[in-house]
């Protein structure tokens, strides 16, 4: 058999949460207003996929958020040598300790 290389291919302990955080989880993550400029943590969040969930190689990595589309945001983040701008949801957004 073919290997399957798709999206989401080898997530499973990417996106895996601990016993007890299983589930919807709280409403504070919709009640953080982020604004152009602030430093963000991305950590994928398993239980909403709907919108604007990163991809693999993008979790835990640091952005800046430069932009709102819609109900998601614009965050640029450095990969490499290279700068990528990536649309992700609110859920999967933290704001970064060394910006606070």
């Amino acid at each position: 058999m073919a290997l399957n290389k798709g999206y989401r291919n080898s997530t499973r302990k990417i996106y895996r949460k601990k016993v007890r955080q299983r589930g919807i989880g709280s409403i504070d993550k919709y009640l953080i207003d982020y604004e152009i400029g602030y430093k963000v943590d991305i950590i994928g969040d398993p239980s909403k996929q709907k919108r604007g969930l990163p991809h693999r190689r993008y979790h835990g990595r640091t952005g800046v958020i430069t932009g709102i589309r819609g109900r998601c945001f614009e965050v640029d983040v450095k990969l490499g040598n290279s700068k990528k701008t990536i649309i992700v949801g609110r859920e999967h957004l933290r704001l970064n300790s060394a910006s606070k």
